[in-house]
């Protein structure tokens, strides 16, 4: 006989919290384009494009800012796709 597992509510919330708990950070620098950060930011990370303008408006102002959030593998591979365009980005 096979006993079935289940989980609870609360063991699911803290799964999805840990499967998610990584993020990419955008730096600023002093190189590219509002226009080239707002692309990057709408094709990589699949931002709306408002979502995108203030994303680019946070990194300027305050010189980082969160731009995605999620499994490990897939902030590490946006990150990289960021870099690649010659933007400052971290995953922590």
């Amino acid at each position: 006989m096979l006993k079935e597992v289940t989980k609870t509510e609360e063991e699911v919330d803290v799964l999805d919290e840990v499967a998610e708990s990584f993020q990419v950070i955008l730096y600023n620098d002093d190189v590219n384009t509002f226009d080239w950060v707002i692309e990057c930011l709408v094709e990589i990370c699949e931002h709306e494009t408002l979502q995108a303008e203030q994303c680019a408006l946070l990194v300027h102002f305050k010189g980082k800012a969160v731009v995605k959030s999620g499994g490990l593998e897939e902030m590490q591979a946006i990150c990289q796709a960021l870099c690649d365009r010659s933007l400052s980005a971290v995953v922590e």
